[in-house]
């Protein structure tokens, strides 16, 4: 993102008893590249927004958000230098970990994850779609992320699995097939296609994971801890800005993005809204973007029951509490 948004003023702000910031000059500001985990979108909105409407100026901070995508590898990106933080994800922050690469989960913007399983309007419950042995159309992530927990909480099989091409035609043509969606997309799309689906959302089952996480690298935390910690409480507040007064952050989601509408925009925020993904649980109290030892250590539960972590993974090497915002971000 090229286009940078000027804040109109902004006072001193002190941040974990680091130093007080006042408002500085472009040629003052630290910069900041963070990547993103797909195109622009409502679930990132509390990035733009901060970006749109100078949050991050406030805070000192140049920063430049860039959209991922299917071909894009942001670990990679990060690893490498290029990505100075990521919107990242726990379980590919755990695995990332385990493959000896030095990044780290130091916010998550989401308590709970957008991902769905959609079905039929007939279709009632998660209990009833393994009962009848409904076909379930999977994207190859969902093998090593939420189905195996699905497998083990609700004792599906294989065996009804079929491939999803990130396309609603197939649903939309078979009351029967259930599929897997983000909260905010694909019911959007199944809606438009004239069904109005019952949708899933797996952290109300019980599914553990945080979302659109922030992560670093080792090197990052080490030698720029300050614009870390800065970046951080800045998103937080974009966030908490964002869910309230969403015009600026959805003008630049969409400069960004063309293909984003105000629609899906609106649609998207409601639903996050609805299901309350950023300010449920524990950030009602302890702020937006908070996580917790108690929460990882189910994450990781989860995953060395499912046979995708290792049991003596060091979880002190995947994230990190010090960056919270001191002062939460209450919603």
């Amino acid at each position: 993102m090229k286009r940078k948004f000027k804040a109109a003023s902004a006072g001193s702000l002190l941040i974990a008893g680091l130093v007080a910031f006042s408002p500085v000059s472009a040629e003052e500001l630290e910069k900041v590249v963070f990547g993103t985990n797909w195109y622009a979108q409502a679930e990132h909105g509390g990035f733009y927004q901060a970006l749109a409407t100078g949050i991050y100026e406030n805070y000192g901070l140049d920063v430049e958000i860039k959209m991922g995508g299917p071909q894009v590898n942001g670990t990679q990106l990060l690893v490498s230098g290029r990505y100075d933080l990521l919107m990242g994800y726990p379980i590919g922050n755990i695995n990332a970990v385990e493959k000896g690469l030095p990044v780290k989960t130091v916010a998550a913007s989401m308590q709970g994850d957008p991902q769905s399983l959609i079905a039929h309007p007939h279709v009632e419950s998660i209990e009833q779609i393994e009962e009848e042995g409904l076909p379930v159309y999977l994207a190859t992530f969902a093998h090593s992320t939420f189905w195996p927990w699905l497998k083990a909480e609700y004792g599906f099989e294989d065996d009804v699995v079929h491939a999803y091409t990130f396309s609603v035609v197939p649903f939309l043509t078979d009351e029967n097939i259930v599929q897997q969606g983000y909260l905010s997309s694909e019911p959007f799309a199944i809606e438009k296609g004239g069904v109005k689906p019952n949708v899933f959302l797996l952290s109300d089952y019980g599914y553990p994971p945080y979302a659109t996480t922030i992560e670093t690298t080792t090197d990052m935390i080490k030698e720029r801890p300050d614009v870390v910690k800065r970046f951080v409480q800045a998103s937080m507040e974009g966030w908490k800005s964002y869910l309230e007064s969403p015009a600026k952050g959805n003008e630049l989601i969409m400069q960004e993005n063309p293909e984003m509408t105000p629609e899906q925009l609106a649609y998207g925020l409601e639903k996050m809204k609805e299901y309350e993904l950023v300010t449920s649980g524990d950030a009602q109290t302890k702020g937006i973007g908070v996580m917790t030892d108690e929460r990882w250590a189910r994450i990781k539960n989860f995953m060395v029951e499912a046979g995708l972590a290792s049991a003596d993974l060091d979880m002190s090497d995947v994230y990190t509490l010090e960056f919270l915002p001191e002062t939460p971000v209450l919603p």
